[in-house]
């Protein structure tokens, strides 16, 4: 039995990774996978019942994993339906390259702290991309946004996919990581900006900066609440000691109620 379940393992792992290959998607793929090697499981074993009772313990561990990231993004969807990163984008004024790119990378680094880092680089890729038009300027600050999006997703317990489930798990707490990750977590972004930052030069084009307008009410809202809501979601652990997807769906509900009470008159 550990054999065949070896193989399947195995060779699911490598079609998952040729995904690109063979034009299958790896969730359709690692599902099969995840089902087959269950099967084999139950199937070989003497006490079904057993084994049962032990997989729905394991979907219960995944299940919190999967609501609070399924929370997590549905915040951040919500913020950016809204347009709630123009909170962001137009407080940046500077025309001078090299300040851009500082300002840049440090609001990535605390961002991705809060957000996840892949949904921080996306955010802040699409921003550069309205400043600058230079595609090389535009590849220096892509690169730099992905740098300090992972750094400073490293050291708080919301901020990668991969300390969220070391949290979630028991693995690691919250106040211990930000305390220990902190500062190795902000050299790793700082050293490179150094580098890049003596690279970059010159001034941006006022045509390129976008325009400025006062920005409404319902983005200053979606924008500052959702944040709140990712934020609070360690605290509320540490008060209630609930699962943080708990946390989690409780922001969502907040968010969510607020945008559609702001909206509520239109059609």
């Amino acid at each position: 039995m550990n054999t065949i379940l070896i193989i399947a393992f195995v060779l699911g792992y490598i079609l998952i990774t040729l995904e690109h290959k063979i034009n299958i998607n790896k969730a359709a793929i690692a599902l099969l996978t995840g089902v087959m090697c269950w099967t084999v499981y139950i199937i070989s074993n003497s006490n079904p019942e057993g084994v049962v009772h032990e997989l729905i313990e394991h979907l219960g561990d995944i299940s919190q994993i999967l609501f609070f990231l399924l929370g997590a993004m549905t915040i951040v969807e919500l913020i950016d339906s809204y347009n709630g990163f123009d909170v962001i984008s137009k407080q940046i004024k500077t025309t001078n390259k090299r300040t851009l790119l500082i300002t840049v990378s440090f609001i990535t680094f605390f961002l991705s702290a809060i957000l996840d880092n892949l949904t921080t680089t996306i955010v802040m890729v699409t921003l550069v991309k309205k400043l600058l038009q230079d595609k090389e300027d535009r590849w220096l600050f892509a690169g730099m946004i992905i740098i300090a999006a992972n750094a400073g997703g490293a050291w708080t317990p919301i901020g990668d996919v991969t300390t969220t489930m070391l949290w979630i798990g028991g693995q690691i707490s919250a106040g211990n990581i930000m305390k220990k990750l902190f500062i190795p977590s902000l050299i790793s972004m700082i050293v490179p900006l150094l580098l890049i930052s003596r690279i970059v030069k010159g001034k941006i084009e006022r045509t390129t900066i976008i325009v400025e307008s006062k920005i409404p009410n319902y983005q200053k809202y979606s924008f500052y609440l959702g944040i709140s809501a990712l934020v609070f979601v360690p605290i509320f652990k540490s008060i209630t000691h609930l699962p943080p997807f708990m946390g989690i769906l409780i922001g969502l509900a907040i968010l969510w109620i607020v945008t559609e009470y702001l909206h509520r008159k239109k059609k």
